[in-house]
């Protein structure tokens, strides 16, 4: 009796919750918290969006392929774009979106104005986002508006195959991520007209989470181990031996315009789908983030891929406590609070983590990214203070005069108020290391 009256406890909190949300109200993807590190905040720039289809032609069907025969299309990829806006554009802007249950649907807001005239100075750096297996354009829509009001081109994936409402066999995914970042930076070089003429996409970046870190790692030069193209989930007839190591299709994918990668919560070291050997080819300054108690990539697996990418600079920024969700979803959308039959448990936990707030971690990973990507992108040497950090925040120490300037004693995180670094642990391993 009392269990019956604690799920109906719990079904009627929710759907008081779901009420009290009235039907005007939005699901933000553009909070900052009153705490937020320094950088988070958007920039001073007006920001557009529109939405674009990338076709690529003669592609392997995984789908429909089989051990005896291989079959081609053309893979069409549907894309988020985000830019400086001109000057005067109204901020506020709506996304529809299906969530984890492609049942479920919601609505964002954000700032970006849709379709707005782009700004006519530039050209901006080109980001390009990835997301998770399965995931679509919006999961990191936070992301995406917030860098391109702070003076980049932001263009994120929706990968066939891996979306909510098209997640097929893993095969694909496994085949694809890489291949989809690639063209899709070769589509934005080639875009016509007044988005493509601010793009800078000889200086680019690429941003994954979960499967979109995995590819992004491939993509900077981590092949994949020599043997993963027989695994059982790899896609038919080897062909997953395009992504391996020391092979001419894997060499042929490294870019010398992509100049960084942020790979969060990367899947693929847990499954031993890299060696120590391919870790090392990783040659681009690489951003790692990860939760400390990631129970999907294994947070003692990704510690494994810091450890040996000695081939480039890299940071890892671990949340404590933090599960697979760490750093990169964007707020749980409240249509996503109520259970699904379809999943069999609420769509909320896709998004969300038990322990850290999604926008507090939305925040942070604005702050970082703001810093790693100006430094790498655009040569700010200003910006390599934020990542010149104690390695464990809760060692550094606040130390300020009563006019708010720092004494010779401080050593708390740059561009984090008193007391909001906690949970966090951010380590720097050089080339060669």
């Amino acid at each position: 009796m009392f269990g019956t009256s604690l799920s109906l406890a719990r079904k009627l909190a929710v759907s008081l919750t779901l009420a009290a949300t009235s039907l005007s109200a939005q699901d933000r993807i553009d909070l900052i918290r009153p705490d937020a590190p320094a950088l988070a905040p958007y920039g001073d720039l007006p920001v557009g969006v529109t939405t674009r289809t990338f076709v690529h032609p003669d592609q392997l069907d995984v789908l429909n392929s089989t051990e005896g025969t291989l079959a081609r299309y053309d893979r069409a990829l549907t894309v988020e774009i985000w830019y400086p806006a001109a000057a005067g554009t109204p901020p506020g802007s709506t996304y529809e979106t299906v969530l984890r249950d492609p049942s479920l649907s919601a609505t964002l807001t954000g700032r970006a104005a849709r379709d707005a005239t782009p700004k006519a100075e530039g050209p901006f750096p080109l980001v390009v986002i990835s997301h998770g297996y399965p995931g679509n354009r919006l999961l990191l829509s936070h992301l995406g508006e917030n860098l391109a009001s702070k003076g980049y081109v932001v263009a994120s994936i929706d990968h066939t195959d891996s979306t909510y409402a098209d997640q097929a066999a893993f095969g694909s995914t496994l085949l694809n991520r890489p291949i989809d970042q690639k063209f899709v930076l070769n589509s934005m070089a080639t875009l016509e007209g007044p988005i493509g003429a601010i793009t800078d996409a000889n200086t680019a970046a690429v941003i994954g989470y979960s499967m979109g870190g995995y590819g992004a790692l491939i993509f900077g030069g981590a092949g994949l181990a020599p043997g993963v193209e027989a695994s059982p989930f790899a896609p038919p007839q080897g062909t997953l031996l395009h992504n391996v190591r020391n092979t001419d299709s894997h060499e042929a994918l490294i870019d010398e315009r992509v100049k960084a990668l942020i790979s969060i919560g990367p899947w693929g070291r847990n499954y031993g789908l890299w060696d120590d050997a391919g870790l090392a080819g990783l040659r681009k300054p690489t951003l790692l983030m990860a939760g400390e108690v990631d129970d999907v990539s294994i947070y003692p697996a990704m510690r494994e891929i810091f450890d040996h990418a000695t081939g480039t600079d890299r940071h890892l920024l671990t949340f404590e406590n933090a599960n697979h969700n760490a750093a990169a979803p964007i707020p749980a959308p409240m249509a996503s609070w109520q259970p699904s039959e379809t999943l069999g448990f609420p769509p909320f936990d896709h998004y969300a983590d038990a322990v850290w707030d999604t926008t507090r971690m939305n925040n942070i990973t604005q702050h970082f990214a703001t810093a790693f990507l100006d430094l790498n992108l655009k040569g700010d040497s200003n910006k390599a203070a934020y990542l010149d950090l104690v390695p464990n925040a809760k060692d550094g120490l606040f130390s300020a005069e009563e006019d708010g300037s720092f004494k010779p004693d401080h050593t708390y995180w740059q561009g984090f108020p008193a007391r909001t670094a906690v949970g966090l642990r951010f380590e720097t391993l050089l080339k060669g290391q």
